[in-house]
């Protein structure tokens, strides 16, 4: 490998840019430690997933830039960066990241508001008379 590695993961509305490139295992995100910018452990661990699956924790710095949606999304969208990250490394840890499913764009978004309802579904009180 040589130089920066450039990947994009996305949640929701969530976007994660992220450049991985050998390092001392610093996860920077936004210009602050993941650890301060994901305060919950859960958070913390779905950063960390890509890299325990592989045994690579302390391998890679991630510079990451996120963009959109909530913390959750955020989370989850890095994860998969950091994934395609080092399936790009190593194209034989792809097998392994794919069984976690870390390499899965996941589909799901807000379902939009319809005129004449509440809210997506729920709907305004009936009244027959």
């Amino acid at each position: 490998m040589e130089g920066v590695i450039n990947t994009i993961g996305r949640r929701k509305t969530a976007v994660a840019r992220v450049y991985m490139k050998v390092g001392s295992g610093n996860i920077v995100v936004n210009g602050k430690d993941y650890k301060e910018y994901f305060t919950t452990a859960p958070l913390q661990y779905i950063v960390r997933q890509a890299f325990e699956t592989i045994d690579a924790m302390g391998k890679f710095d991630v510079k990451a830039n996120l963009d959109g949606g909530g913390v959750t999304g955020q989370a989850q969208a890095l994860r998969m960066a950091i994934a395609r990250a080092l399936c790009e490394v190593n194209s034989e840890d792809r097998p392994a990241l794919k069984a976690k499913g870390l390499l899965r764009r996941d589909a799901r978004m807000v379902e939009r508001k319809k005129p004449g309802q509440k809210k997506a579904r729920k709907r305004f009180q009936f009244s027959k008379r």
